[in-house]
């Protein structure tokens, strides 16, 4: 355990962002989840809608630093292409 007073916050303020950004990566994964269950059912309106909300999902990500831009740029991708074979 940290003695000093600056020691003490970062680990409280380290474990706050661990926690944010846990729940972020979960919420992430679920509106994954959701979005290929709309796929294999051959569901094209909610798979476009939900399609959406994942990609900014992804953006959002980016943007936080949680996941890396090519990583989210490979997704988006894997995305768009099973989206439109779905048509």
């Amino acid at each position: 355990m940290p003695n000093i007073k600056s020691a003490k916050k970062r680990v409280l303020v380290s474990q706050k962002k661990n926690l944010q950004n846990r729940m972020f990566k979960s919420a992430l994964h679920t509106s994954i989840r959701k979005y290929t269950a709309a796929l294999e059912a051959g569901d094209r309106e909610a798979a476009a809608a939900i399609y959406r909300e994942t990609v900014k999902k992804l953006d959002q990500g980016v943007a936080k630093g949680i996941i890396h831009k090519n990583n989210a740029a490979r997704k988006k991708s894997q995305f768009t292409k099973a989206l439109s074979k779905l048509a």
